[in-house]
């Protein structure tokens, strides 16, 4: 039964990774669920074809099995993302934030737009030097009305993303506010790019480091629980 129940676990492990992109990392001291985040964060409407996406719908009943599953002892997430729907990003941001369990992000390539909140949600975010955090307004790609109300709901869409990155990071809601509408940085857009070290020196990601930081500060704190 034993050598039968393997190959069906690797089976279901592949299939989490292709289908999801997560997996639960058993094989160490500590049995730690990773979610990787990649492409544009799909929302209420699908991206178009060929784009890479990471559906809401797919990683909220992940995020729940974390929290519920006494098994798992920790979360790691892993971020790759070009942002993508505000409300879909700030709905896993808040999840991951509100999970009891030790939890740490890392960021590989980048982590821009609304990819900010899930960076810094976790309760220790990490970033490799080389990654790159782009600080900038919302944006609206589709059909608005030019009528003060649509200029508020902007302004109150902005204020909860700013008002959620300060409360979860070291970056005061000013600072925040002073990077996203910098000009002269990026062609054609207001904003600022962040590499690695510098997103640690504006105190928007806790530390330097990769995987093996990030999972040592987990076991870290799962063992001192």
């Amino acid at each position: 039964m034993a050598d039968k129940a393997q190959p069906d676990e690797h089976r279901q492990q592949k299939e989490d990774i292709e289908d999801f992109g997560t997996v639960a990392l058993t094989q160490g001291a500590h049995v730690i669920h990773c979610l990787t985040v990649i492409g544009q964060v799909e929302g209420h409407s699908e991206a178009p074809q060929g784009q890479k996406t990471t559906k809401y719908e797919h990683v909220i009943p992940q995020l729940v099995a974390v929290q519920e599953d006494p098994r798992i002892e920790g979360l790691l997430v892993l971020l790759n993302t070009v942002g993508g729907d505000v409300e879909a990003g700030l709905a896993l941001a808040e999840l991951i934030a509100s999970v009891s369990k030790p939890s740490a992000t890392l960021v590989l390539g980048g982590g821009h737009s609304i990819g900010i909140p899930l960076a810094v949600s976790a309760r220790r975010s990490f970033i490799v030097p080389t990654a790159t955090m782009t600080v900038h307004p919302v944006r609206h790609s589709g059909v608005i009305l030019g009528v003060p109300q649509t200029m508020r709901s902007f302004e109150q869409m902005q204020q909860r993303i700013t008002g959620f990155v300060a409360a979860h990071s070291g970056m005061s809601e000013k600072r925040y506010t002073e990077l996203m509408l910098h000009t002269g940085e990026l062609v054609m857009d207001m904003g600022t790019v962040l590499d690695g070290r510098r997103a640690v020196k504006e105190k928007l990601i806790d530390e330097l480091g990769g995987l093996s930081e990030a999972l040592q500060w987990l076991y870290g704190e799962i063992e001192r629980k």
